[in-house]
């Protein structure tokens, strides 16, 4: 969406790059502190809280991402909104999840970060790309009603267990 919106893909690239590194070190090093001090029943409820609080989050448009179009912004704005968004949006994602379990279970956090960053670019520069090609295309508020049901969804199921 953000590719679409401002129309500098390879900035956007770069600003998802960093915002990952930032958020899969810190979930690794969670990972570390969590392997001995939380509960399961603890960590279960509270993933399924904050995916519900993002179901709700995901509803409220963004002024710069809701409808109206490609904006033509400066490739420091465009880095600065992306870092922000890419790393608050990721706070609690499967990935990060992913990486705090597997920062618990493996010794080497440089393995562990290094390939949770890998996959996440691996799965994000294609859809910035695809993006930024189909950008007076996408249905931005239709994306925030999919994505608030997907993550209420993933709430649901992780309180049922």
């Amino acid at each position: 969406m953000l590719a679409a919106r401002f129309q500098r893909p390879w900035t956007i690239v770069s600003a998802i790059g960093l915002a990952t590194l930032a958020n899969h070190t810190v979930a690794a090093y969670v990972g570390v502190l969590l392997r001995q001090a939380l509960r399961p029943d603890l960590l279960k409820i509270s993933l399924g809280l904050s995916f519900l609080l993002a179901a709700l989050w995901a509803l409220k448009p963004d002024s710069l991402l809701d409808e109206g179009g490609p904006k033509t912004t400066g490739h420091a704005r465009a880095f600065t909104v992306t870092l922000v968004s890419f790393f608050i949006a990721e706070i609690g994602d499967k990935t990060q999840v992913a990486t705090v379990m597997l920062a618990a279970k493996y010794p080497s956090l440089l393995a562990v970060v290094a390939g949770t960053t890998t996959g996440m670019l691996l799965a994000n520069v294609p859809a910035v790309f695809l993006g930024h090609v189909a950008s007076d295309r996408i249905p931005f508020k239709a994306v925030r009603i999919v994505s608030a049901a997907v993550f209420a969804a993933l709430g649901v199921a992780t309180l049922a267990g």
